[in-house]
């Protein structure tokens, strides 16, 4: 709890509290809020400029113009609430499709070229081009 001394006493120093002298003013903390806020500001200044360093955007935007219109537009579009919308589905499903359509084509080729070659090894069975045995233990149906 904080104690005020009686300032009509006549000998603040003699009474055994606080002097002037040991307790900064209310200038002197203006003072160091000042240079604490100016420090503050120095090091974002300072944050600020490595970041556009790192990322280079002047040099970004010379060389891929499109791309990074492209980006703006994308920012622009999530920073605007466009990222939960029914039109943000629809384009994240249809790009899913899209990018599962080369495993999707792989597949069933590989699944057309088998029975391909299945049924050639059974023409090849029936029409005896291939001295294998029949599937079945028994006997060869003309």
């Amino acid at each position: 709890m904080t104690t005020y001394q009686n300032a009509g006493n006549g000998n603040p120093a003699g009474s055994g509290g606080p002097s002037a002298d040991n307790q900064p003013g209310f200038g002197q903390r203006v003072d160091q809020i000042g240079s604490d806020a100016q420090h503050l500001w120095d090091n974002a200044r300072g944050a600020v400029t490595d970041l556009r360093d790192t990322l280079d955007l002047k040099g970004r935007v010379e060389r891929n113009p499109y791309l990074m219109v492209a980006a703006a537009v994308g920012v622009g579009y999530v920073l605007g609430g466009g990222l939960f919308t029914r039109t943000t589905g629809r384009l994240l499903r249809l790009g899913v499709r899209l990018a599962a359509l080369p495993m999707v084509k792989d597949e069933l080729l590989g699944m057309a070229e088998a029975a391909l070659h299945g049924v050639e090894v059974g023409a090849g069975r029936v029409s005896g081009r291939t001295g294998a045995p029949p599937a079945t233990g028994g006997p060869e149906r003309s």
